[in-house]
């Protein structure tokens, strides 16, 4: 009543009084060692988030799949997940959708001096697999086994374990190759093993040309559309904030404690898959593209990433215009 009141009496008095609008509250999942958290670090040091349109409440994940669970129960609006689980929840009647993050998909890593330097080559070796026996990367990569009439699932000694454990296995040779996330990957190569093929390299090699995100941001379509301006707004930020770390030296050095690196090596190598990582292209040809890995994985015997949904789900990638 007092609200009004004061409104009719500047009107009547010829002043202009507004009333601002509330920023709208964005509850984002974040892990404590992923690099959503490296750039929000970023945001806050470099004052990007001092924003009139979005306020940012972070919420703790202990891993992927916690991050899932707190999207389907409500405490969250935003995770970053991957559009396979996206377009297979879709099937299932819910309303998330994915906006590309990351391109950056891990790799396959053999030590210095190895004689594995083909996949044939990796045939009754022992092979560490992060993500265990759905991960993407895998999946992909026994796609193109089959391309070149090899059945790896059958002909190699598989370890599935978390990326630390492997990334120990592997450095005291109990392990003659390993397929991990790309912050694994990149601590391995600084100390000398080479990367065989990275994930993007296994895209190429299935004959798909056009970049395909590992992960992206996934939210309900209907809050998006709710929220459209503040997301955009705060999309346009997370990217200013990557870009911030990839280009900036002093803004890289302030994070680098969340990295998890022990030597400057590492560190120079993480910033460097990070920053391969950006997406700078993202259009109906690079989600065609991923229409296309999504039939080659459902093409798997036994796979069960994709379940019995042959086809990526319409409104699995989102808009931002």
């Amino acid at each position: 009543m007092k609200l009004k009141v004061l409104l009719f009496l500047s009107a009547a008095l010829g002043f202009n009084l507004s009333v601002a609008a509330a920023p709208t509250e964005i509850r984002l999942g974040v892990m404590a060692s992923g690099t959503l958290a490296w750039e929000l670090a970023a945001m806050q040091n470099a004052g990007l988030l001092n924003k009139p349109d979005f306020s940012l409440q972070t919420v703790n994940l202990a891993n992927q799949q916690a991050g899932k669970v707190a999207l389907q129960a409500g405490s969250v609006d935003i995770i970053i997940s991957d559009w396979i689980w996206v377009s297979s929840m879709r099937a299932e009647g819910a309303d998330y959708t994915f906006y590309p993050y990351s391109n950056s998909a891990g790799g396959l890593l053999t030590p210095t001096g190895s004689s594995i330097k083909t996949l044939a080559d990796l045939q009754g070796k022992k092979l560490g697999i992060a993500g265990g026996e759905l991960d993407k990367n895998w999946l992909l990569l026994q796609a193109l086994g089959q391309k070149q009439g090899l059945d790896l699932n059958k002909t190699v000694e598989k370890t599935y374990a978390a990326p630390p454990l492997l990334n120990q296995e592997f450095s005291v040779k109990h392990l003659d190759a390993l397929l991990t996330y790309w912050q694994f990957a990149a601590r391995l190569e600084s100390e000398g093993n080479v990367q065989l093929l990275s994930g993007e390299d296994i895209i190429r090699e299935l004959g798909i040309t056009d970049s395909v995100p590992s992960l992206g941001y996934v939210f309900k379509a209907s809050w998006g559309q709710q929220n459209k301006s503040a997301l955009q707004s705060f999309l346009h930020t997370a990217k200013q904030a990557k870009e911030l770390l990839c280009n900036d030296d002093n803004t890289w050095q302030s994070i680098a404690s969340l990295t998890e690196t022990t030597t400057i090596t590492a560190l120079q190598q993480t910033r460097s898959r990070y920053c391969l990582g950006r997406v700078t292209q993202w259009g109906i040809a690079n989600q065609q593209a991923a229409g296309k890995i999504y039939q080659l994985l459902h093409q798997l015997d036994s796979n069960k990433l994709t379940a019995k949904h042959p086809q990526l789900q319409a409104g699995t990638f989102w808009s931002i215009d």
